[in-house]
């Protein structure tokens, strides 16, 4: 007669949080810099055509304008995971909380347009540490069983701060009698549409203050004794807390804190699974998302609607995203990540290509037939619920889990820097590829998406249910 010996499962695996409504609000806190970096993205939308009109400038340089805060962007992701390790991750939350604030003040008030275009930097800087740190920070508070849902905050948070710049825009639109320069209390309407952010920017901060410092920080600098009472308060008084202490402090053993170094390899340059996250990174952005984002309300202006119109449809492009990342919430950990991005790429593909088909109709005079311009409006929203239903949130899901602990912060950190300048490439490039062929240039988005169905499929793993510490 044989036994059979069951396989010991991690204490990481059984964690279910006494109260999970406290999880879910450090969750949300932690978020909110996911909601300012959606904000700070996108709110620049209402005010692209009022600073070329202000400044005088063409699309080339109001391009770079736009683009330039995508700089900051990628220097704050790359330093922010090395930052959060020898200082914690709520101090980098509170820097950047002290950035976005400056960028709003700054922004709202320039002297010239190198002006505005510094003060967007050092929002960039907030907006790549905010990309970082909240992933890295929500993965390593989630109990296991929900960290797929509470993971999904970040891009929750990024998409209803997108939703809310659009709102916030339209309403002061409105109140500038539909005019971008008309003056309010002193101010053109543009600079009330970035100033406003300051709110946001301070919350975060006081929100910062009421949360729990990373467990796995705080073991990793000897603080053991809290370290256990933030893991009671996350993952439940039912898990071990000294088999997890030890469970952590086992992977750490085998680890050293990450650096650039720990990520190369020996043939690649970097080890595959880092050109992994960066894969991921890079498709997310080269379908073209963030045109409908900092762009809408210029295209459809280009393509012969009116400024408020404009606006509108940027706002329900942002409420139609909020819809797609609630349903990916709901499903990441039911079917997993891999099928949902796979449903999305194939979604986003078919959709772009109409895009594509609809503006090859523009004519002379800047418009589009009513035929095509319906179709173009319908497909930009298809667009963005099956982008917001499966990339929006898998990417950065799949970041937070899929690095071994022992590069997780730097790998995570040139992640999303690779996802920043990607996103900068395509920012700086889709004036003037639109001045070229507003068309093609759809038909490069909808090929890239086709190109994400193979990658995933023969380099991407899934990640549904599996401990941190299981990673490898």
């Amino acid at each position: 007669m044989t036994s059979t010996a069951q396989p010991t499962v991690p204490e990481g695996r059984k964690a279910h949080p006494d109260h999970l409504g406290h999880v879910i609000f450090i969750t949300a806190a932690a978020a909110m810099g996911g909601f300012l970096f959606g904000y700070d993205s996108s709110v620049i939308n209402g005010a692209v055509e009022a600073i070329r009109s202000r400044y005088d400038v063409g699309s080339a340089v109001l391009a770079q304008v736009i683009a330039v805060a995508l700089i900051g962007c990628a220097i704050g992701a790359a330093t922010a995971g090395r930052i959060a390790d020898r200082i914690g991750r709520i101090r980098v939350m509170q820097i950047a909380s002290v950035l976005f604030t400056i960028s709003a003040v700054g922004s709202a008030l320039p002297f010239s347009l190198w002006d505005l275009a510094f003060w967007r930097i050092i929002g960039g800087f907030a907006i790549g540490m905010a990309s970082v740190i909240g992933p890295a920070y929500i993965a390593e508070v989630s109990p296991s069983a929900y960290r797929g849902r509470l993971g999904s905050f970040q891009q929750a948070a990024i998409v209803i701060g997108i939703a809310v710049s659009q709102l916030v825009n339209w309403g002061i639109l409105n109140l500038a009698d539909g005019n971008q320069r008309g003056t309010l209390a002193g101010l053109e309407a543009w600079q009330w549409m970035l100033g406003v952010m300051v709110v946001p920017a301070v919350l975060y901060g006081l929100l910062s203050f009421a949360i729990p410092e990373s467990p796995r920080y705080l073991i990793s600098v000897g603080k053991v004794s809290r370290a256990k009472e933030v893991l009671a308060e996350v993952e439940g008084h039912t898990v071990n807390l000294e088999t997890r202490v030890v469970e952590i402090q086992d992977a750490m053993r085998r680890e050293h804190k990450s650096s650039f170094k720990d990520l190369l390899g020996s043939k690649m340059g970097f080890l595959p699974i880092v050109w992994v996250g960066i894969g991921l990174s890079v498709f997310q952005q080269l379908v073209g998302i963030n045109v409908a984002f900092y762009y809408s309300s210029a295209l459809w202006q280009s393509v012969g609607i009116d400024p408020s119109a404009s606006f509108f449809y940027s706002f329900t492009t942002s409420i139609i995203n909020i819809i797609g990342t609630v349903i990916a919430m709901v499903f990441v950990d039911k079917i997993g990540r891999r099928p949902l991005a796979l449903i999305g790429s194939a979604g986003m593909a078919v959709s772009l290509a109409l895009e594509a088909w609809a503006f090859s109709a523009k004519t002379a005079a800047g418009t589009l037939p009513h035929v095509e311009g319906t179709v173009a409006l319908i497909a930009a929203h298809v667009f963005v619920l099956f982008f917001a239903l499966s990339w929006g949130v898998v990417v950065w899901v799949f970041l937070g889990e899929m690095f071994p602990n022992k590069i997780r912060a730097a790998a995570l950190g040139v992640a999303a820097s690779a996802q920043w300048i990607a996103n900068w490439a395509i920012t700086a490039s889709f004036p003037s590829l639109s001045d070229w062929n507003l068309s093609g240039t759809y038909i490069i988005y909808a090929v890239f998406a086709l190109l994400s169905i193979p990658f995933v499929l023969k380099f991407v793993k899934e990640t549904k249910g599996k401990a941190l510490e299981e990673m490898g």
